[in-house]
């Protein structure tokens, strides 16, 4: 361990190292970040301006929209720094930083979406006793905050104490924990018990949560004697279990495959798709799916074109 030097930085190796490459990489995620931030800022528009979009559904997907940008805003800016730098390096401090606040994200949108499964489940299962105000709501998106920030913070005090003294490259875009661990000189075995914990815990509760939520919004709706009620019952979910299964299935097979089914590029694409295309799917997905998102986004419009 002596002879060995401490690693200050790591490498991110990203997608290529073919210099023309590069460049189109970084217009490819430049326009996807820029549709990322456009998408979900329109929605939190459209939902703020609207009073008619004032409802807990819309509540909760005003801020799925706004950790959608948090999400991809940790990964996304410093992946096109590096497809444009000669040294494609961030700090060990800096890469345990970005995992963190990868936790972090992904742990609120997770609780969210299950807060939004939970309302879709009362509105349609029980409406009758159907009351979910304004303090609720509230109560449920600051849990999902504080469970992905407890999350983050319990992974990144175990990544702190190891230590790196081999290879410095990441085969990855970003500082996720998995291959991040498989850099590190010192025993990892209590950092994959933690890792694995909180996704099997966390991310497996909230999933199964969902999915019993929505096996009883399926019945419930399949004894819907009105086709047209039916069919706009489906109209209110099918968006919702679009996003949930684009997130959940890559997210917790990438968490909890074993290292020996491990491969570089399908770590990558699975993590593109939960990190990055998620985020800029959600709202095309939310605003074709949904009635009252496109009617609203409609009357905006025409407001802009009253003005020209």
């Amino acid at each position: 361990m002596e002879n060995q030097t401490t690693v200050a930085e790591f490498i991110l190796l990203g997608f290529s190292r073919d210099p023309r490459m590069q460049i189109l990489l970084f217009l490819v995620f430049f326009i996807i970040y820029l549709i990322t931030l456009f998408g979900n800022i329109v929605i939190m528009v459209v939902i703020r301006a609207d009073s008619y979009l004032h409802t807990p559904m819309h509540f909760f997907l005003f801020h799925l929209s706004f950790v959608d940008i948090c999400y991809s805003s940790v990964t996304v800016p410093n992946m096109l720094v590096n497809f444009l730098a000669e040294h494609k390096s961030i700090s060990v401090h800096g890469c345990i930083a970005q995992a963190f606040f990868i936790f972090f994200a992904a742990g609120a949108e997770v609780f969210i979406l299950s807060a939004m499964a939970y309302d879709r489940y009362a509105a349609i299962c029980d409406p009758l006793n159907y009351k979910m105000n304004k303090g609720i709501c509230f109560l449920l998106v600051s849990g999902a905050w504080g469970i992905g920030f407890i999350d983050a913070t319990l992974n990144t005090v175990f990544a702190l104490k190891l230590h790196f003294c081999g290879s410095n490259q990441i085969s990855h875009f970003s500082c996720e924990l998995p291959p991040l661990l498989q850099l590190s000189c010192t025993d990892t075995l209590s950092n994959q018990i933690v890792v694995f914990s909180s996704v099997v815990i966390l991310g497996a509760s909230s999933f199964l949560f969902t999915l019993v939520s929505y096996i009883h919004i399926i019945s419930t709706i399949l004894r819907i004697r009105s086709a047209e009620g039916r069919r706009k019952a489906f109209s209110t979910c099918s968006s919702h279990l679009i996003v949930v299964a684009l997130l959940y299935l890559t997210g917790l097979f990438q968490y909890t495959k074993p290292s020996s089914v491990s491969s570089v590029l399908v770590d990558e694409m699975f993590s593109l798709q939960y990190s990055i295309l998620t985020p800029m799917l959600n709202p095309i997905i939310y605003s074709l799916k949904n009635r009252e998102v496109k009617t609203a986004i409609g009357k905006m419009l025409g407001k802009f074109k009253i003005f020209k």
